[in-house]
């Protein structure tokens, strides 16, 4: 696994992986980490990149997160939410067929190793609040403002 250290509009991100996936970008307040990108992750951090600059709506690295059955499930159903748009909590457990696992659904969500290409920003409250996000609500609000063209982050569509 390598490791690589580039500076975010969000904060700097810290991305594990290798060839033959991304299994982790967290996002840190540490200014004092080195920056660096080996080769092997040149290409995601390119994208992260674009992203950021707003030329990228949908990366294409391979991930290989580490997590439950059930994780795996709920990361695979937040890589279907499409950029710019939102999903609540509840709509995400119905679809994974079970409304009553609204809670393992946030647990899982709130888990998710893979910091913004696992899109778990564009999960909302079912009243269109922004709940819940590791990496902060500042930047799960950031992050939808970025992704939608009106900037609005209460509805979701």
């Amino acid at each position: 696994m390598y490791e690589a250290v580039m500076d975010t509009p969000l904060g700097v991100a810290c991305i594990v992986g290798s060839a033959k996936g991304i299994a982790e970008i967290r996002v840190s307040d540490d200014s004092s980490l080195v920056r660096t990108i080996p080769d092997e992750l040149r290409s995601v951090c390119t994208q992260l990149q674009e992203y950021f600059e707003g030329s990228r709506k949908i990366f294409e690295v391979p991930l290989q997160p580490e997590g439950t059955v059930f994780q795996q499930k709920v990361w695979a159903a937040l890589l279907e939410i499409p950029y710019g748009k939102r999903m609540s909590y509840m709509d995400l457990a119905k679809k994974l067929g079970d409304p009553r696992a609204v809670r393992a659904v946030a647990g899982a969500n709130a888990k998710n190793p893979v910091w913004i290409l696992i899109p778990c920003h564009r999960v909302v409250g079912t009243d269109g609040s922004l709940t819940g996000y590791a990496g902060g609500l500042h930047r799960k609000k950031w992050l939808l403002n970025h992704e939608s063209p009106s900037g609005q982050t209460v509805l979701f569509t």
